[in-house]
């Protein structure tokens, strides 16, 4: 990982992850929680920091994500490629124009099956008085233009770019100013020239997300136990095929491969971080048959899990 920390002016600060056991998010205000869909990574992020808004520039890997804004700011997301392989957000998935924006508090799930490239914008404080779309709970995505999000990656790219050349210190909040001003008026564009579409109705309704978060907060607790598909529906008044959609949706996979990922994905950490045996971690996470286990880790992560022991140990 390379951190630039003390980059004078306004450089951008640039991290760059070569190992998933190392990744960890540096965008400021936003929570977040990830499940690796792959052994190795390339993953890059720029952050630019402007008075009262960041810029964030990530290359992404196959991942995961669940994430949460803090309190008093407003997110604004787009890729920045164009790959035939779309992002999932918040259960929907299309190769069209999208931009997704979030305010104080809001949750949003994604599935990256293949690497990105991604901005956000985030404003502080949050965006009240320029008429772009409410949010509440959870993020909302909405489809735009071409023209108009082509426009928008551009002014980050310049944006950034201009960031990382000389300047003098005294020029640093004006341009700083102006820097913020054409963030505000691309955004302000792309939301001025949405285009209707009905597919954005399922991941806009609250009600399927809050579902979503209700199963996740079920989910996350002992995971040593075993999980059942009929006690969690009852537990939340649904049925078993509507609990496995909802998580087929935004999983992408099924409720019981997901569980599976995300155990091995906790094992891994606990044994990095020098856990007292294989065996007592993987008895901890509900691996029982350790050879099965041994089996599924290696597959997963490309070493035995005695390796990964040794090297947490080591580190």
């Amino acid at each position: 990982m390379t951190n630039i920390d003390d980059a004078p002016g306004l450089a951008p600060k640039i991290f760059r992850f070569a190992d998933v056991d190392e990744f960890r998010n540096a965008i400021r205000g936003l929570n977040f929680e990830f499940t690796p869909l792959v052994r190795t990574i390339a993953a890059e992020q720029i952050i630019l920091q402007l008075p009262g808004c960041d810029v964030n520039v990530t290359r992404s890997f196959p991942r995961v994500v669940d994430a949460q804004l803090i309190a008093d700011c407003t997110a604004v997301g787009f890729a920045m490629d164009d790959l035939e392989v779309p992002i999932r957000f918040n259960g929907a998935q299309r190769d069209r124009a999208v931009i997704v924006i979030g305010g104080s508090g809001a949750a949003y799930n994604t599935i990256e099956e293949v690497e990105r490239q991604i901005a956000s914008v985030i404003f502080r404080p949050e965006v009240t008085d320029r008429g772009w779309p409410e949010t509440h709970s959870c993020f909302k995505i909405f489809e735009t233009s071409t023209p108009a999000l082509h426009w928008l990656r551009k002014v980050v790219r310049e944006v950034v770019a201009a960031a990382s050349e000389p300047i003098d210190p005294a020029d640093v909040p004006l341009k700083a100013a102006a820097m913020k001003e054409s963030l505000f008026g691309a955004v302000d564009a792309a939301f001025a020239d949405l285009v209707p579409a009905r597919w954005t109705v399922r991941p806009n309704d609250g009600r399927q997300f809050k579902t979503f978060q209700e199963i996740r907060a079920l989910l996350s607790g002992d995971l040593s136990q075993p999980i059942y598909s009929e006690e969690i529906a009852r537990k939340l008044n649904l049925s078993v095929r509507t609990l496995h959609d909802v998580v087929r949706r935004y999983r992408g996979m099924s409720l019981h491969r997901y569980l599976r990922l995300r155990r091995l994905w906790l094992v891994r950490r606990r044994l990095l971080a020098g856990a007292d045996s294989v065996k007592a971690v993987a008895l901890a996470f509900g691996f029982w048959h350790l050879s099965d286990f041994s089996k599924s880790y290696r597959d997963q992560f490309g070493e035995t899990p005695s390796q990964t022991l040794e090297r947490g140990r080591r580190a």
